[in-house]
């Protein structure tokens, strides 16, 4: 193959276009776009809702740590429904129900209903899931990388235009309620995109076919010691939501009583036994005999690249989150200025994203992941090291 055929081969997509596979790509990456920024948009007005409501420092990092408690387990049952319905109409619901959960959670009067609405809508990081699947479908493999890195990048924007914005309408709606009429707005913005969404979208192009896998709600593997693999990785996040629900006891912040902590944590056995049983169910012929060598694959992998996911995305979602709090009570300015400052952190994704899908098409993904996890550590050593003197 010549250069220029190579090149033909990773050729960046043409963004001013707005038709066929590119007007798709507009428009997921927006409805992306849209809940990144309602599922932080309490982050940099966080300082205002503390003062309201009187809250602690521990109240306000459950919180943050509810925003983002449910997402794991809601881009599991997500992925699921877009393997049934397909992304177009998923996408359009998810939208509306967390435009709801939004204006709920603007209209809260005690620290109960802030922690209940701001857990209901971690389900709104699942939006991820749905517009890859949907970019996978309208775009060719050597493609993709770009596509689904534009898509992630322009969407992740959302938190840094919530940062950005946030502060300066809740002042422009005025009154000590001007925030709540800011957060307000953003899900009203979600609800009306749905119906944008579902009307100009389709999940494959003309002449296609939506593939549904036969068996859904959990991966296949291809050996015994693969299959006990992934049982033990499902527990990290079951392990995950009992130590929140132990956080929000009686023995901590009493958000419930103890009747319901127990109930809480019979629910996570019992729905670790029927994913359990699910996987089992998936795979059960791998417990009947051996897969044939050319079938197999080697799940490992995917526990690395789950590890490195982990590493990278839920870093930024736990920075997101507190940055523009910890930049206003560490250098003492306004919420105005530490939203600026924040955003700065997710401006980047504007260019990572693709710049690293790009990368990856044309250089391979194992060397660009390994850049991207040694220049992450040396970031996040560098920030570490921020204080206000």
């Amino acid at each position: 193959m010549n250069s220029s055929e190579h090149t033909a081969n990773h050729a960046i997509p043409n963004l001013f276009s707005f038709t066929g596979k590119i007007k798709i790509l507009h428009m997921s990456w927006f409805a992306f776009f849209i809940t990144f920024m309602i599922w932080f948009n309490h982050a940099p007005l966080m300082a205002t809702i503390r003062e309201t409501f009187n809250l602690t420092s521990q109240e306000v990092k459950t919180l943050l740590i509810l925003n983002v408690a449910l997402t794991i387990p809601a881009r599991i049952i997500i992925g699921m429904l877009v393997d049934r319905y397909g992304p177009r109409i998923v996408y359009s619901i998810l939208l509306a129900v967390s435009g709801v959960l939004c204006m709920l959670y603007a209209m809260a009067d005690s620290f109960e209903q802030l922690a209940i609405t701001r857990f209901m809508m971690g389900f709104v990081g699942a939006g991820f899931v749905i517009g890859i699947r949907m970019v996978s479908e309208w775009f060719p493999a050597r493609e993709v990388g770009v596509a689904e890195g534009i898509y992630g990048g322009w969407g992740n924007f959302g938190s840094a235009a919530a940062a950005m914005t946030l502060p300066s309408l809740a002042l422009f709606y005025g009154g000590e309620d001007g925030w709540r009429y800011a957060i307000g707005s953003t899900g009203v913005v979600a609800i009306l995109y749905s119906f944008v969404y579902y009307l100009n979208v389709s999940n494959t192009p003309k002449g296609s076919t939506y593939f549904k896998p036969k068996k859904s709600g959990a991966m296949e593997v291809t050996s015994k010691g693969d299959l006990v693999l992934y049982l033990l990785m499902n527990l990290p996040m079951y392990v995950a939501l009992a130590v929140l629900n132990w956080k929000l006891s009686p023995a901590n912040l009493g958000l419930y009583n103890e009747g319901i902590v127990l109930l809480i944590y019979g629910l996570l056995f019992a729905l670790y036994l029927v994913q359990s049983f699910r996987v089992l169910e998936v795979n059960r012929h791998v417990l009947k005999g051996e897969v044939a060598e050319i079938d197999r694959y080697s799940f490992k992998q995917v526990a690395i690249l789950d590890l490195s996911y982990m590493v990278t995305f839920g870093s930024e979602l736990a920075v997101v989150s507190m940055l523009p709090l910890f930049f206003l009570d560490t250098f003492n300015i306004s919420a105005i200025l530490a939203g600026m400052l924040a955003s700065g952190f997710a401006f980047m994704n504007l260019v990572a994203r693709p710049g690293g899908g790009l990368l990856s098409d044309r250089f391979g993904r194992k060397k660009t992941l390994i850049i991207l996890l040694i220049g992450s550590m040396i970031g996040y050593i560098t920030l570490s090291n921020v204080d206000g003197t």
